[in-house]
């Protein structure tokens, strides 16, 4: 997706592999096609079982099964939508707004796609693996308490009417990408998206039962800190494979992925340690995490050495917006889907403009760029794509609402979603 050394550098990472999709007739590399089909295994494991063990260790013991179960759910789900349709709309087509139809059911895929002229069917599945994983973040903001149905159509809806045109506006060659908005990874197109998605899907669902004063801190951190490392060598293949080519590209964009996410993960226990007295497991997972959103949008615009300033500042700062959401808000996003991620998104996608230049080690601007334009196109792609997600987050919520139910009873609540739901426990006792 991002090549070095042109002007074509500084073009948004995914734009590349849609701006021409006609056939060069020249065969990609070996190397490059298995590197991307690489990348997309760790993706995916990002998902499953990354994400599902991340989030599964933070909830009580009743629920584990639930939020794995919406995960293995929404992978499904994502994946039919994203073959059906989901691809030729964010890469099919030209259209300033939204692409067409003509690759549906990944239909008329070309043999060779520039720049690294991979087949375009591993586009579509390295693609495929962001897609998942987006709305799979946003039930991070609401487990224990809402319905399996709810959760199935809001990320099916979801993926239709935000993440795809969004995708499309910056990566599939869209007004944004006209503009100049550069997003290596996700930064926009994912974290920002999925973070205040989250915040307002938190705010319409309600909190939990217990919440702020009474409520058990999470069952399992062991499981966290490995669904943590699950998700940190998957965001190797995440960022490294959005160059599209195994090159000294991609191996930048890995080792600056790497040196932000040591760097948000100190950053959060220094802050951690000096506030409590105590580091904990659960704060080094977490702002490992921060770091790596934050640098997401950048890895492969940005120096190596840039990105332990990025990765710590996306670990001190979404440390205090996590205080700032729950202590001060008193907003319940469980599991800090926007104070991580969509702040961590929104942080990175900034500085990337600042990062960037060249002469701070970056890539470089367009021809036809500067950092003030740049800063402008960064900034605007921000507020429209947070706009875009609340406005139409707030509305599914509402409409869902009385066709799929919302929250589970009290009852239910209180029995755990594992049984009343699925009638499973993960363990030998209700926790």
């Amino acid at each position: 997706m991002h090549r070095f050394g042109s002007v074509m550098a500084a073009l948004p990472c995914c734009f590349l592999a849609s701006a021409a999709l006609a056939a060069s007739g020249t065969p990609a590399e070996s190397g490059h096609v298995a590197w991307v089909l690489t990348a997309s295994a760790l993706v995916l494991f990002m998902t499953l079982p990354g994400l599902a063990m991340f989030y599964g260790g933070l909830v009580q013991a009743k629920n584990v099964l639930s939020v794995v179960m919406q995960c293995f759910s929404i992978c499904c789900v994502v994946s039919l939508i994203w073959a059906v349709c989901g691809y030729s709309l964010v890469f099919g087509g030209t259209g300033a707004v939204l692409g067409n139809l003509s690759k549906g059911f990944l239909v008329g895929l070309d043999p060779s796609v520039p720049p690294s002229n991979l087949p375009e069917i591993v586009i579509a599945l390295f693609q495929m693996t962001f897609a998942i994983i987006t709305p799979a973040l946003i039930i991070g903001a609401f487990p224990e308490r809402v319905t399996f149905p709810f959760v199935l159509a809001f990320s099916a809806l979801w993926v239709l009417i935000v993440y795809i045109p969004v995708a499309h506006w910056i990566w599939g060659g869209g007004w944004l990408a006209g503009l100049g908005t550069l997003d290596f990874a996700g930064g926009i197109v994912v974290h920002t998206t999925a973070g205040v998605s989250a915040l307002v899907a938190a705010i319409l669902i309600g909190e939990r039962r217990g919440f702020p004063q009474h409520f058990e801190p999470p069952h399992r951190p062991g499981m966290t800190m490995a669904g943590a490392g699950m998700l940190w060598v998957g965001w190797f293949g995440f960022n490294g494979g959005s160059a599209l080519a195994a090159d000294a590209s991609a191996a930048s964009a890995i080792m600056s992925t790497h040196l932000a996410a040591s760097a948000g993960a100190l950053a959060w226990i220094a802050i951690e340690w000096i506030r409590s007295g105590k580091p904990t497991c659960i704060g080094i997972v977490t702002g490992c995490v921060a770091g790596l959103a934050t640098i997401t949008p950048a890895a492969g615009y940005v120096h190596p050495a840039a990105a332990i300033l990025i990765g710590g500042l996306g670990g001190a700062i979404c440390f205090f917006a996590t205080v700032f959401v729950k202590q001060r808000l008193i907003i319940d996003d469980s599991l800090d889907v926007f104070a991580v991620h969509g702040v961590g998104g929104m942080l990175g996608s900034t500085l990337l403009a600042v990062f960037a230049a060249a002469a701070l080690g970056g890539v470089g601007f367009a021809e036809s760029m500067d950092f003030p334009r740049q800063l402008g196109a960064q900034l605007l792609a921000i507020a429209v794509a947070a706009f875009w997600s609340a406005g139409i987050t707030f509305v599914l919520v509402r409409a869902l609402r009385p066709l799929t139910g919302l929250r589970v009873d009290a009852e239910r609540e209180f029995d755990g979603l594992d049984f009343s739901t699925h009638g499973e426990r993960a363990y030998d006792y209700a926790g």
